[in-house]
């Protein structure tokens, strides 16, 4: 009982025991301190002597948590925006949960210079809305307030960069967990329906063995006057920013073992 308390409680402190985001310090640093066991900001300061290492990073360590500390009080999420990588944003999902958007859309196509952006769906806080070309689309930029982590799938590369083309008006200072990244390397590979069977998670009877091309058929259905199309889009849509919300909370755990160095983790 008490090692899965302890484990738990490591998961919970993965961005308070993160120091690649501090100026000049480097993931090698990083997994240094890890090395010696320490799991926390706190623990770094009271154990910091005991670490092989030289007082002016130690310095630039104190000076750093310090610094993180109070941005993280201060919950200002630009600031691990702007200092985390942007393949470690993970690691700050448990401290803005609640401010969190999980998002995904439908196109025409995979062009952002030739296609349309179709619908945008987001899923925060137990609540879900699609924003519809033609119907409501341009009130997408209002979600955004108040969210401080936007969580997508390919969205680094797709649907991010269709939406600023979209709307250029919208500046993304967001924390953003592309989970294609991080579930690569716990050994998680593919598109997101592969990985949904991986995981065991299931579709509903309308939406399954449905892809992205099927969505850009159902649009075209539905412009051509076929609402049942539309319903079938908006529920394809919907299924899958849910799972996201599934798949991180399944997995987040095996992230932070994989980046402590732990290897990846059955189950």
């Amino acid at each position: 009982m008490l090692g899965y308390l302890y484990r738990e409680a490591q998961y919970s402190v993965m961005l308070t025991n993160s120091y690649i985001h501090i100026p000049r310090i480097g993931a090698s640093t990083e997994q240094k301190i890890w090395a010696t066991g320490i799991r926390s900001w706190d623990e770094f300061c009271e154990n910091h002597h005991k670490i092989d290492m030289s007082q002016s990073k130690i310095e630039q360590l104190l000076e750093g948590i310090e610094r993180s500390r109070q941005r993280l009080e201060a919950s200002d999420h630009t600031y691990f925006a702007s200092t985390l990588p942007s393949n470690e944003h993970w690691r700050a999902y448990q401290h803005f949960k609640t401010d969190t958007l999980f998002l995904d859309i439908e196109t025409t196509g995979l062009s952002q210079n030739r296609d349309e952006i179709t619908m945008i769906g987001v899923y925060g806080g137990g609540e879900s809305r699609v924003f519809i070309n033609g119907i409501d689309l341009d009130e997408f930029p209002q979600v955004l307030e108040g969210c401080k982590t936007i969580i997508t799938f390919n969205g680094a590369r797709f649907d991010l960069p269709f939406i600023s083309r979209h709307f250029p008006e919208i500046c993304f200072d967001q924390l953003h967990i592309d989970l294609m990244y991080p579930l690569r390397r716990i050994g998680l590979s593919g598109g997101l329906k592969h990985i949904e069977f991986m995981l065991g998670l299931a579709r509903s009877t309308e939406t399954t063995g449905l892809t992205g091309f099927d969505a850009v058929r159902l649009w075209y259905k539905y412009k051509r006057g076929d609402q049942g199309a539309l319903d079938t889009l908006v529920k394809y849509n919907l299924e899958d920013i849910s799972n996201l919300e599934t798949i991180i909370d399944l997995t987040y755990d095996r992230m932070v073992q994989n980046a402590y160095g732990h290897g990846d983790m059955n189950g």
